[in-house]
């Protein structure tokens, strides 16, 4: 990875991130799924019941039916009241009707749990079902705004850094929204509530019995913003090695050609290293969070029993003025703080997840909050059909802000005419022609075809009537006559087919395993340069456009190839506008007008023939680069 790109990362990774804002923004992902978060609510609400349910039975069982006595008797709440929930502990006379009334009860603790464990499930399916539309829809939204990014973009970017969002930085989003995200929710609101329900049953008690709580809250808290900072840290370390493997991937060749596969694994391994020891110290934070809660959790526990057995053994209030602790309240006060705990350790590792999450779609979302450089005018119409007169008036263009590659480019072209275009590497040429299809706004000056400036005309209107064919073609992992057809989507196979024939790729096709069915590899493997070249082609002629640009296309094929593309470029130029640049001789001798560019201005311009007369910076590249080729042609 570029230092650059490195470094911009690491800047993102220390810079403070705004949790509600990401949070807001993952609401409104949420915001057309409401009925299934009414429902998550109302299920959420049952399980709370059923937990603050079983503690308060738990007493009650110790209380009415275990040590009752007519002076303790106990509430729904686990108070001391006049009565148990169903029954007079008065008519509590023998062993029979305790053990029938303790049967009850019993059955009653049975059905909360089985209430609870239903209402659970509802709970997570109707949550999934909200999540995967939720995910859904971000993937939209995120692939539709990088097909709406500039070239610039992807020229400043990795695609692994980029893929990394798009499917590491989901799955982070997913295990959030499927689980993670229910269960903190259901967590704080059964602590809540429980602690609402002790500090009613006894104000006191229910004090002591809460005074860890903020320590657990602090403890959390605490882990929790270090485990996000080292998760965040994570996802951008996973990014890089993407980018690495990528990079390896796709340069295989070059890495072997190069010998330099030490190197390679070594620079892998260097981010292979980073990854492992950012995740090792996210796991710190998340391994040692539990332990630690869990022992506070110990301490509270430690407190009510001391506490509530000093009152109950010593038939002693707390305070003056408050009742005697019962055994029943004991017993209800430990399930309540078992029950508190559950949900404070669940958060305190799910929390985790709801961090890296959080982290997760901060980078989705920076990727989603790219500005889209180009974009179409409020008032842009559709591009007229083509005619072909291409005009560069006093056009600047930049990259950088202040560093000019373009400098007052001036130059007409009419109708079916071709422009050859030369100069050394560095010199602007590839941006002169990326000005005409809009891949970059210039900076001054304007770009007209047939009088209108490509700016005032939508981008979809300009580019469908424009071909290309690249040095570096691509090919997608599909079938030749789906590769051809991708010019122009509503062809029938006749069509297609005659495309091939028009520039001399019919015969090779018909020669492959299934002729135009046969199912290309990653970027067209499996085929030579030269017939990778002759489907690009083809797929260009399919298009039938009236401006043509060629990039270079036969630069990086053997003399003999060349001559067939070459052949098949006189075909598809036949009454089109074209701009060349030019690589070999072939393409630049019969062009009408030769650019000679350097620096990002045009130098030298005219005919070969005129250039070569003049004996300039034209001539001289044409001496060193090209004499030789037309010598051997």
């Amino acid at each position: 990875m570029m230092d650059f790109q490195r470094r911009a990362l690491d800047q993102e990774t220390r810079k403070a991130k705004n949790v509600a804002v990401t949070l807001r923004r993952f609401a409104g992902y949420f915001r057309p799924y409401w009925l299934n978060l009414v429902g998550v609510v109302v299920f959420t609400l049952v399980v709370v019941y059923c937990n603050i349910l079983y503690p308060a039975l738990i007493g009650q069982a110790a209380d009415c039916y275990l040590i009752s006595t007519p002076t303790t008797q106990m509430g729904g709440s686990g108070v001391a009241t006049t009565s148990c929930w169903y029954t007079d502990i008065a008519q509590l006379t023998s062993n029979e009707s305790k053990i029938s009334g303790l049967l009850g009860l019993a059955l009653l603790i049975a059905g909360t749990f089985v209430v609870s464990a239903l209402f659970t499930g509802f709970s997570f399916y109707t949550m999934r079902l909200a999540g995967q539309g939720v995910l859904r829809d971000m993937r939209g939204h995120v692939f539709n705004h990088m097909h709406n990014l500039s070239i610039g973009y992807y020229s400043r970017n990795e695609a692994g850094e980029i893929m990394s969002r798009v499917t590491n930085d989901m799955d982070t989003l997913q295990q959030m929204f499927n689980f993670a995200l229910l269960n903190v929710f259901q967590g704080l609101m059964i602590i809540f509530w429980i602690a609402v329900a002790m500090l009613r049953e006894n104000l006191v008690y229910g004090l002591l019995s809460l005074a860890i709580a903020p320590v657990m809250l602090f403890t959390t808290r605490y882990f929790s913003n270090q485990a996000r900072k080292a998760f965040r840290i994570a996802r951008q370390e996973i990014g890089n090695v993407n980018a690495d493997l990528q990079e390896s991937i796709a340069g295989a060749r070059e890495v072997q050609a190069f010998n330099r596969e030490e190197e390679s694994i070594a620079q892998f391994q260097k981010a292979n290293e980073a990854n492992r020891a950012a995740n090792v110290r996210a796991a710190v934070f998340t391994s040692a969070l539990n332990p630690v809660l869990e022992a506070l959790s110990y301490v509270a526990l430690g407190t009510v029993v001391v506490v509530g057995g000093f009152s109950a053994l010593n038939n002693q209030p707390l305070l003056a003025g408050t009742s005697v602790i019962s055994v029943g309240t004991i017993f209800a006060f430990l399930a309540y703080i078992q029950r508190i705990n559950q949900p404070i350790s669940q958060i305190a590792v799910l929390w985790t997840n709801v961090q890296s999450g959080i982290a997760g779609g901060e980078r989705i979302f920076i990727l989603m909050d790219e500005d889209i450089e180009i974009h179409d005018r409020d008032n842009a119409k559709p591009m007229p059909q083509i005619i072909g007169k291409v005009e560069f008036k006093d056009v600047e263009a930049e990259y950088v802000k202040g560093e000019k590659v373009l400098k007052g480019i001036n130059f007409g072209v009419n109708t079916g005419e071709m422009v050859a275009i030369v100069g050394p590497t560095g010199a602007g040429k590839t941006t002169i022609i990326n000005m005409i299809p809009r891949f970059y706004d210039v900076t001054d000056g304007q770009v007209l075809i047939d009088g209108l400036d490509v700016r005032d005309v939508t981008q979809d209107s300009l580019r469908k009537q424009i071909g290309m064919v690249l040095q570096d073609t691509f090919l997608f992992s599909d079938s030749v006559m789906e590769n051809i057809r991708y010019g122009r989507l509503d062809a029938s196979d006749d069509e297609v087919i005659a495309a091939a024939k028009m520039v001399a790729a019919h015969d090779f096709i018909e020669r492959l395993p299934d002729g135009y069915m046969t199912v290309l590899g990653e970027r067209g493997s499996g085929l030579s340069q030269g017939q990778r070249q002759l489907i690009a082609i083809a797929r260009v002629a399919l298009m039938n456009p009236n401006i043509l640009i060629l990039d270079e296309a036969t630069s990086s094929v053997d003399t003999r190839t060349e001559r067939v593309i070459q052949a098949a470029f006189e075909k598809l130029l036949q009454g089109r506008t074209s701009f060349v640049i030019a690589h070999r001789l072939s393409t630049i001798r019969n062009a009408n007008l030769v650019l000679m560019v350097a620096d990002g201005q045009i130098i030298e311009r005219g005919t070969h023939q005129e250039l070569l007369a003049k004996g300039g910076a034209y001539y001289d590249l044409y001496m060193s680069q090209f004499k030789a080729e037309e010598d051997v042609a």
